[in-house]
Formats: C-alpha cells, sequence, structure tokens
C-alpha cells in the first residue's frame, strides 16, 4: 500500500511538472537550448564582466564554484551559468557504478551538449523578451523568492528550517517545478541561508536577466602572454620522443595547475591550463578529454596546449604555479639535456599508463624528482586540492597539523631510491578498480606495501651503515635558497593549508618523502583520483593513503635513536585499531640500524 501511494504522489508530481511546462510553452514559446551558446549582444546599462560578475563571485560562487556546486550550478563564470543544474549530485557515497564526468569547459561544448547530459537551464531559453527572462527563469525567480520573504537579521538559523550539513538532500527545481519549490519552502530564495543581496545588486542582476543575459566579449590576451604561450606550447611539443616522453610526464603533474608567466610583471598575471589536444600549437585547441590525465587518448599524436583558465578562482580549486625562462631552461636541463635514451615511447594501456614506475621508467628519477620536489608546496597541495572540492573527501587521511621534508636528490641515498623506483614497478595502486570486487583485494595491497617496505628496510641496512648512518645530510636544503624544503600543513575538518617552512611548535606528527613515495602519492590522490568514480574506488584510494602516510613517518622515525623509535611511535599511533600496530611492527622494526643524528635532549 506505502508502494502505491508512493507511486501515486510521485505521478501526481510529474503530471503537474508536464502541465506546467505545457503552460510555459504556451506564454513564453519552446525553449531553445541553443539560445545561450552564442548570445546575442544586447544593448544595457549593466555588462556580465564589469557589474555582474562581481556580485556573482563575492555571493554566488563560494558555494556554487566547484564540483560540490549544489545541483552543479557552477556560478564562476557565465559558461556555468548558462549550462544550468543538474539533480545528479557528484558526491554521493552510496554510488554503485561509474559517474559520467561533467566538468565544466571539458565534457560538453556547448548548452545542448549539457541539456543532453540532464542538465536543465537557470535562464530563460524561450522568448527573448522581458517579461520571460524573468518569468521563466530560475536565477531569476529564486532572487525574487528570496526578496520577497524576511530573513532573520541575528542568532543562529532553525535547524528545521534550514539544512547545511554535507550529505543533505538538495532540493533542484527546475523553472516547471518552482512554484511547488516556492510554497513548500517560501525561505529557500538565493542566497540560501544568508542574507539577501543588497537594493542595488538585487536591481542589477534582475536588470541584467532582464534584458536576457548578454554577455560582452572576452578581452583578448596582451601580446607578451601570447609570446609566452608560444613559447612554451613549442617547447612541449617538440618532436623527440625523449621530449614528448617529458611533455607527458609534465602533463600529468600539472594537469590541474593554474598556470601563469611570473616575469611579466604585476597585473600581467593570466592564469592557463595545461590541456591535451589533437591539434598542434596555431590551431583553434581540440581537446582531449578523459576521465584521467593518463588515459588513452586515441590520437597518433597528442599536443600540449596552453588555454585560458575561465571562471573565478577559488581557494579550494586554486593551485598556482610560475613559468619563466629559468624554469624552462632547469626543465631543459633535467629532461632534454641529460645522455640518457627513450627507445618508444610507453603505450597507454592501463596497466602501464596508471603506473608511473612503468610508464615513465626511461625518465631519469632525479628528473622526475626534481620537478616535483622544486614545487613542493605545489605538489603537496596537489593532493589536499586536487580533483576534488569538498575538502573531508581530500584530506581525511592526514592530521590535523604536521611538518614535511624531503629526502636530498643529490645525495647518495637517491641511488637506492632509483632501485626502490625499479621495485615499485611490480607494486600496484588502487587506480582503476571501479567496484566491491577490488575491496576483494585489500590483502593483497595490504601485502603488497608489506613487501615492499621490507624490501626498502632490507636496503637500507645495507646502506645506512658506518660512515653513512641516518642523518641530516640526508635531507633537502632547498638548494640553499628554496623555501620549498620544509613544509607545514594544518588541517581543519574538511578544510586544509600549506605553508612553506616549519611552522610553529613540535607538531603531532611530521614525514620525510623521497621520489617514490611523492610520485606515488601524486598518483593516488591527484592524476589517479576520480571523483566521479565508485565509493568502492574512493575508499580503497583513502586507505591506501594511510599505507603511504605511515611510511612518511616511519622516515622521520629512522632519523631517532634506536630506543627512541617505539615511545615516539606509540604517541603518534595511541588508540589506534590492532591491525595499524601488526602494520607497524611488521615494517618498521625491520629498519634496525642506529641514527648517525647525535641527540643532547631526552
Amino acid at each position: 500500500m506505502r508502494n502505491l501511494l508512493l507511486f501515486s504522489v510521485l505521478f501526481l508530481l510529474a503530471g503537474c511538472a508536464a502541465y506546467t511546462r505545457y503552460q510555459l510553452d504556451q506564454h513564453y514559446g519552446l525553449e531553445n537550448p541553443a539560445r545561450f551558446d552564442h548570445p546575442a549582444i544586447t544593448a544595457t546599462s549593466v555588462t556580465y564582466r564589469h557589474d555582474v560578475k562581481p556580485i556573482t563571485d563575492s555571493r554566488c560562487a563560494v558555494c556554487h564554484g566547484c564540483f560540490d556546486a549544489p545541483c552543479q550550478l557552477q556560478m564562476g563564470s557565465y559558461e556555468g551559468i548558462t549550462r544550468g543544474a543538474t539533480k545528479e549530485k557528484i558526491y554521493d557515497d552510496l554510488r554503485l557504478f561509474l559517474m559520467a564526468p561533467s566538468r565544466l569547459f571539458t565534457d560538453a561544448q556547448s548548452n545542448t551538449e549539457w541539456r543532453s547530459k540532464d542538465f536543465y537551464p537557470v535562464l530563460n531559453e524561450r522568448n527573448p523578451d522581458t517579461v520571460a527572462n524573468r518569468e521563466a527563469g530560475v536565477m531569476a525567480r529564486m532572487l525574487a523568492l528570496k526578496g520577497r520573504h524576511s530573513f532573520p537579521k541575528s542568532g543562529l538559523l532553525p535547524t528545521e528550517r534550514f539544512d547545511f550539513s554535507l550529505y543533505r538532500t538538495e532540493s533542484c527545481p527546475a523553472i516547471e517545478e518552482f512554484d511547488q519549490y516556492a510554497d513548500a519552502h517560501p525561505e529557500w530564495g538565493m542566497p540560501y541561508g544568508l542574507p539577501a543581496l543588497s537594493n542595488k545588486e538585487q536591481q542589477t542582476l534582475q536588470t541584467w536577466l532582464e534584458a536576457g543575459a548578454p554577455v560582452e566579449a572576452a578581452r583578448p590576451l596582451a601580446k607578451n602572454q601570447l609570446d609566452r604561450v608560444a613559447q612554451w606550447e613549442g617547447f612541449l611539443n617538440g618532436a623527440s620522443l625523449k621530449s614528448q616522453l617529458m611533455s607527458r610526464y609534465i602533463f600529468e603533474h600539472w594537469f590541474l595547475a593554474h598556470l601563469y608567466f611570473d616575469d611579466l610583471g604585476e597585473g600581467e598575471h593570466e592564469f592557463f591550463e595545461l590541456v591535451r589536444s589533437k591539434t598542434p600549437p596555431g590551431r583553434p585547441i581540440q581537446l582531449i578529454a578523459t576521465r584521467r590525465p593518463f588515459d588513452d587518448p586515441h590520437v597518433p599524436r597528442v599536443f600540449y596546449r596552453l588555454r585560458p583558465a575561465q571562471g573565478s578562482l577559488l581557494a579550494k580549486t586554486h593551485n598556482p604555479y610560475a613559468l619563466n625562462a629559468a624554469r624552462m631552461q632547469r626543465i631543459k636541463s633535467w629532461f632534454i639535456d641529460e645522455p640518457y635514451r627513450v627507445a618508444q615511447l610507453p603505450s597507454y594501456e592501463p596497466g602501464i599508463a596508471a603506473n608511473p614506475f612503468v610508464a615513465f621508467e626511461q625518465l631519469p628519477v632525479r628528473s622526475r624528482y626534481r620537478l616535483m620536489l622544486e614545487e613542493a608546496q605545489f605538489t603537496i597541495m596537489g593532493f589536499i586540492k586536487g580533483p576534488v572540492c569538498r575538502g573531508q573527501v581530500a584530506i581525511n587521511v592526514i592530521n590535523d597539523y604536521f611538518w614535511v621534508g624531503f629526502l636530498d636528490p643529490d645525495h647518495p641515498i637517491q641511488e637506492s631510491q632509483k632501485f626502490l623506483a625499479t621495485t615499485l614497478k611490480q607494486l600496484e595502486l588502487p587506480i582503476g578498480e571501479e567496484n566491491f570486487t577490488g575491496l576483494l583485494k585489500w590483502r593483497s595491497y595490504a601485502r603488497e606495501e608489506t613487501n615492499y617496505l621490507h624490501a626498502k628496510s632490507k636496503l637500507m641496512n645495507t646502506v645506512l651503515v658506518g660512515n653513512n648512518l641516518t642523518n641530516l645530510s640526508m635531507l633537502w636544503d632547498g638548494d640553499g635558497n628554496n623555501p620549498n624544503a620544509a613544509l607545514t600543513v594544518f588541517r581543519n575538518f574538511d578544510s586544509a593549508s600549506v605553508v612553506q617552512g616549519l611552522v610553529g611548535e613540535q607538531p603531532q606528527t611530521a614525514m620525510i618523502l623521497g621520489y617514490p613515495l611523492l610520485e606515488r602519492i601524486h598518483y593516488l590522490l591527484v592524476a589517479g583520483f576520480d571523483v566521479f568514480g565508485t565509493v568502492a574506488h574512493q575508499l580503497q584510494a583513502r586507505l591506501y593513503m594511510d599505507f603511504l602516510r605511515m611510511e612518511g613517518e616511519f622516515n622521520v622515525l629512522a632519523l631517532l635513536p634506536v630506543e627512541a623509535r617505539n615511545t615516539v611511535r606509540d604517541r603518534w599511533y595511541r588508540n589506534a585499531a590492532d591491525e595499524v600496530y601488526a602494520h607497524l611492527d611488521d615494517s618498521q622494526a625491520l629498519f634496525f640500524q642506529q641514527s648517525g643524528i647525535v641527540y643532547k635532549t631526552d
């Protein structure tokens, strides 16, 4: 009986929506999804970039600016607004099957395409007249709804009327559902749960919407920016196999970066994204959109292109990376000038492409490490920001406060790092597993990681003896002038930040990372992490990161006196599960060499 009642209610609601859509069609004409693909230029006193975008940036984009935007409505760009919204959630703890990616500027190139992917408009796509623009657009109706109802001036908002929890049920009304939404939730106008826009802001947006949401042409890039783009695209698209493999490696580490040219002076900072294209420099970019940056591009030759970053810059997505002549020269010295040979380019077959120790084994280990190390703050921020926007998803496997140091790429210990990188060719990361059968391999992953740590400890016991005991000379000092030599990570539940230097008092824990560990973290949590993947994939990535975090902490313990290691370890892992202690005992007790540091305190 309950199922019949539920079906009846759903049928009734669907019928109401269909009737409302019919009425909208009669009053305002049929929808035209292509209307805003090439919007007409309308004479109006309000412009998008000068008047509207500052308002949406300050009042809308913080919530509606990333993958965690309610209803996937992204308001940090004109294209995000015209794309509209969808009822499908990206962050779904119960997702058992892969979700089709819905990355703005990537997975569809027109609003017509987005409509085929179940996105509906929030602007009026019917007749382009003032009344229709006001009455047949969700955005205009949401703003008007907010203006019609008073909002509490102080105090906490009542939880029975406003839900701000991360996994709340979202309300995503299309225009044909808006009347029912407004009747049921008259206080849920936009901005939701926040004070209304000022009268001036409200009038600006209303004028713009009633004029048909026009947009002016984008400002063209300055000649000096175009010149820099040409220089870097020329560098990244060399014909030699060395150059092609170098660029593939760079792309897989920079694909989320906001690149900029820091040698053009203040006020000249435009941000760019590195993308894969079917077309070479000098021709319009034909984007190669794949789920992950190492997936098969299905073209004979990939070209690496710089396109302007679009949309508002948000703290949860903005990870800047400076390009200049000195950096190009260093990269050239690491990857082009080094005396090594690339016999053939690696395959994009998943078992190869998903394992950087296999795909890039022909590139010098020191060169790979240097690329990540010299901008270590950017590299570490990658797995905190990375391909996710909801911080709790990104950082629930790190501590609240810890320091990070790095092994010196020029220390003799790096020879062992090369050995470890070779050993890791046999170690599988849980990147491609998207179903729950992958969870059955968990013991296999744990066993492989333990075997790797055994091999690492055996090597360390062989190498770090006599005059080569563990000591501070093993740590990178930033070559005397690079502030990325030491980092501090702060976490506050679902957000985190990385700052240069050892900041604050003695932290909860610390990590020391060498090339193999830094590379695995990047491919596990950045290049290989699929925010559109299944809960099984995401769970495995987070569980595996526990292994990598403990390995980094083990490297710190190796610098302590033998007699102090267990005491410090037990303090770090107090109240940990029994299996964690078993893993620690099994892997860490195998390194028994004394530290070469002379400690003067207890």
